[in-house]
Parts: structure tokens; sequence; C-alpha cells
């Protein structure tokens, strides 16, 4: 659900912007705070699996495929500030080092995918667990709402820009995303189910099951993901309003392949491995620093 550049314009791309990080803010604020952390290698290990888990594309219907959005995978594993994070870290690394997502409709994309992916996501969540849902039941269900606040949203953006008519994308957008949806949850589920058995396990060593998926998906399985276009790309395409355009960086890692490679599995599977060891790293440096100015507030 990575809206390109050129499809969200004018005075839409700064609202959502300062919408994002308004909303991002908040959200490192309430991190910083939180009597529960999830310990810097958690974050980044969690962080780096949402990256690999988003290259898994899977069909959904003919012509048409899915990915995981992840927000309340994420809010399970880390709570839900540190989720927005987490996704507000995946989507801006996708959109500056592999050209997925535009840099100039960033905002929208944060602001879909991890203030409501994550962050509204992990609020029903909570609220599901609250009124005594079990996890199993909450989570693919908070999964598959989020995954539709975000293509509602994403489709007023196209509405207000004038990419759509709002009466064609908003029913177009939903339609697929149901669908999507279902994959969403059950992936969820089960990527939660894994990583809380590790946690009860070895309450000491919450990071490696994350971690090690991560490396395995994005080198082993996302070579083989589905090649058609997700569920934005379809809608797209479908009304005739995708169109292609060079991304405003060059980078070795364009659209998930290395530079002077032939497109294919070893192209893939080291982008991916890429982006796993990027995400992972920026995250424990974002954490050490988070470290450093809660001490440097606690002395003075």
């Amino acid at each position: 659900m990575h809206i390109p550049n050129e499809m969200v314009q004018g005075a839409l791309c700064p609202v959502t912007a300062l919408l994002a990080v308004g909303g991002v803010t908040l959200a490192a604020r309430a991190a910083y705070r939180a009597r529960q952390q999830p310990g810097l290698g958690r974050f980044a290990a969690v962080a780096a699996l949402i990256f690999a888990a988003q290259m898994l594309n899977f069909p959904v219907q003919l012509g048409t495929s899915g990915h995981l959005l992840g927000g309340v995978l994420a809010a399970s594993l880390l709570g839900t500030p540190w989720a927005v994070l987490a996704l507000t870290l995946v989507v801006s690394i996708q959109a500056l080092v592999f050209a997925d997502g535009g840099l100039l409709v960033l905002g929208a994309n944060v602001l879909n995918m991890a203030l409501l992916g994550a962050g509204v996501g992990g609020y029903l969540l909570q609220r599901l667990r609250g009124r005594g849902w079990p996890l199993w039941l909450a989570v693919p269900l908070a999964a598959w709402l989020s995954l539709q606040l975000a293509a509602v949203a994403c489709a007023l953006e196209l509405a207000l820009s004038g990419t759509l008519p709002l009466a064609q994308v908003l029913p177009a957008m939903l339609g697929v995303h149901m669908l999507i949806g279902v994959g969403e949850a059950l992936l969820s589920v089960l990527l939660v189910a894994l990583c809380s058995a590790e946690l009860r396990a070895r309450p000491r060593a919450p990071v490696a099951l994350p971690a090690l998926a991560a490396v395995l998906i994005a080198t082993l399985l996302s070579p083989y993901a589905s090649s058609y276009p997700d569920g934005l790309e379809w809608v797209l395409s479908r009304y005739g309003a995708l169109h292609e355009s060079a991304p405003l960086l060059v980078t070795p890692f364009a659209d998930y392949s290395v530079a002077g490679l032939a497109e294919g599995a070893l192209a893939t599977g080291l982008a991916g491995l890429a982006g796993v060891l990027l995400v992972a790293g920026v995250a424990l440096v974002l954490g050490r620093l988070a470290q450093y100015w809660r001490r440097t507030a606690t002395v003075f």
C-alpha cells in the first residue's frame, strides 16, 4: 500500500507530512514514557521482521497480490507506541533506499501504515483484549480492521488529490483489501503466536526468533513472492491512473534488487538481507540515542 510519487499532489502532501510528524512525535513521547520497554534488540528484530514480511507478496485473486502491513503484529510484540516507531522506520527506509513509496508522499504513507496501521490498530487490539477477547481472536480481527482503515485513508487521499473519484477508488480499495486483510490476519496471528511462544520459553532472549525469521524471509522466501501488482497498484492500473516515474533518489537497491546484478533470486535475496540489516542497525542506533537522552534527562 505504498503510494508512489505523483499519486498524491498539491497541498495534501504537506498536510499529511505535518500529520505524520505530529503523530510520530506523540508516539515517540509515549514510547519514551512507557513503563514496559521492549528492549533495543527486540525493537530492532521486530522492525526487521516487518520489513522482510512486507517483501513477501502473496496472491489474493487473479492478477492481484497483497503483503503484510504488520501494524498489529508490531503492536502485539512491542506495544503500540514502539510499533508506530517501527513502522515509521520501515516505511522511511523503503522510500529512501528501495524506492518503494514516493518521497513526496512519505507523510501519507507514514500516516496510513504507521499511525493508522500500528497506532489505531494497536489501540483496537488493546480494546479487544480489555474486553476479554483471547489473543488468537483479537489479533486477526484488529489486523484486518487496521488494513481496512489504511485502505480507506489511502482512497481518501487519492480522491482529494484528484487522482480518482472517491466513488471509484473507495469501493475498489476496500474490495481488494478485504481479501488482502485475510492474509494480514492469518500472518499476524501466526507470527505473534510464534514470537510469544519464544518469549515464554526464553524470557531472557526475546530477539532470536523475529531476527531469524526476518533473515530467512528476506533471503530465502522473498525471491519467490508473487509478481502480481499489490492492491493499490491494481486499483490504479484498473482505472488508468498508475504512471511510472523516476525515483527522486538513485539507490543501489531500487525495486529490491542489487545494481549490477541481473534480476533474480540472488539479487532480491541480497537486497532483502541488506534491508534487514539496515533496518535493524538504524533501530539500534535510534534506540541508543533514546537511552542516552533518557539518562541525560534523569541526571539533569
